[in-house]
This record gives structure tokens, sequence and C-alpha cells, in this order.
């Protein structure tokens, strides 16, 4: 899978100075550098070189300042080995990756050349994403699993909370910025107003916190939601 490659190419990446996040803004992975303004970077993953590797660094090239297209290395003479790849890539101004069974990533062609002029508005949303979450909780070249977009990440926190007690928008505000619009959106139908102004968690909200437990999620006895069937158990045997 093209999520094998994530962990070499970020490597490489971050040897250059660049704070790697994987699946941001539909991209494999982007890599931001700081600056002003910062240096914007966007990788693509694809196991063999083809047309789909080329067409996708072509859409992602107006948001950022260099395009990163990385493919498995080719036990043989591959394609990515081909003169004709290494100039189209130049004449792109992509850079071209091998990365081998081992994790050694090999560097076929330099990012140079000039870029298309940069789409603004799409190059913010893709820096803002980055900045945004917290973490890299999803490995680059993925497309079955749920990407953990920074949005996911409050939406999550927020369940948390609700969980915990805390079921007034005014109350999660402080902790959540985002959180009335969260919880009034309710996108992934996590939660569900019992009283004006006062939220519960559906049982797809308790389902997701199941999935991807928040970190310092404890009642005030230091119990973790998650744990009160096994708590209820343990407590009935004593008493019997």
């Amino acid at each position: 899978m093209e999520t094998s490659l994530y962990a070499p190419v970020k490597q490489f990446l971050e040897s250059l100075g660049f704070h790697v996040k994987g699946e941001v803004g539909g991209c494999d992975l982007v890599g931001i550098a700081e600056g002003t303004p910062p240096v914007v970077v966007i990788g693509e993953l694809k196991l063999t070189f083809n047309l789909d590797l080329v067409l996708q660094g072509v859409d992602r090239a107006d948001a950022c300042d260099e395009v990163w297209l990385a493919v498995r290395a080719s036990r043989r003479s591959g394609r990515e080995r081909d003169a004709r790849v290494r100039k189209l890539c130049r004449r792109l101004g992509f850079g071209l990756l091998a990365v081998s069974e081992a994790g050694t990533v090999d560097i076929i062609a330099s990012p140079e050349g000039a870029l298309p002029r940069r789409n603004l508005r799409r190059r913010s949303r893709v820096v803002a994403e980055h900045t945004r979450r917290r973490g890299d909780p999803t490995p680059g070249g993925g497309s079955r699993a749920p990407i953990m977009t920074a949005y996911r990440q409050q939406a999550l926190a927020c369940a948390a909370k609700v969980r915990l007690g805390l079921q007034r928008p005014r109350d999660l505000k402080p902790l959540i910025p985002d959180a009335p619009k969260i919880l009034h959106r309710n996108v992934y139908g996590w939660f569900k107003r019992t009283a004006r102004g006062v939220y519960a968690l559906t049982e797809a909200g308790h389902a997701a916190l199941q999935k991807w437990p928040q970190p310092g999620e404890q009642n005030a006895h230091g119990v973790s939601p998650s744990a009160y069937p096994a708590v209820t158990k343990i407590v009935s045997r004593l008493a019997s």
C-alpha cells in the first residue's frame, strides 16, 4: 500500500527542515518549513509511476512551492528510472523519489523550474489544516480509513467533554472555541439536544469515543467512561 511509503518520505522531507503531516487537504502529505511566508511542499505517493500520479501532482501544484512524487523503487530498471520520466518531472518542476523496500529514499529528480501561478486561497486552506491538526494522526497514502482532520479532532474533544458532563456550549467554548458551531452543525451525528442549550451524546458519539479514545478522559473519580461496564461488574462481585 501507498502508506508504506509515507514514513520514509516523511523522514526525508523532515531532514530538509519540513514539518510533515499526512492526508492534509486531499494531499497524501504536506510539509511546511517556517518562514515568512512559510514554504509549503506537497507529496503524492504511488506504488508505481503512472499517469494518475502525474495528474495528482499537476492538480496540487498551484497550492504549494514544491511538488514531490514518490514511488516504490523497482527491483529492476523500472519506469521511474526512465530518462523520459526524469525529463517530464523536470519540465513540470516536480521532484521524484524512489523508495526501496528497506526504506531508503533516492532522489530521481529534484523540483526545479517555475510552478504555475499559486492559488492563494487553496494554499491557505492547506496551511490552515496543517497548522490546526494536532500531531500526525493519519499516515499519507491511505484511502479507506476516515481521515483524522482538525475538525474531527475538535468534534471528538467536544464529545469527550460532553460525556464528562460539560453539556452546554458556553461551558465548552473556553476549552474548544468552535464548540458551539460543532454542536449545532452536528456533522457526524454524535450529538443530540436534550434541552435548550444542553447536549448529550448519541450512540454514534459513544462509538466514536470508543474508536478514538481521547487523552485524559476521566471523571471526578478518575474513572474513564469507557471503563464503566467493567467497574460495574467488579462492584457487583464485591457486593455478592
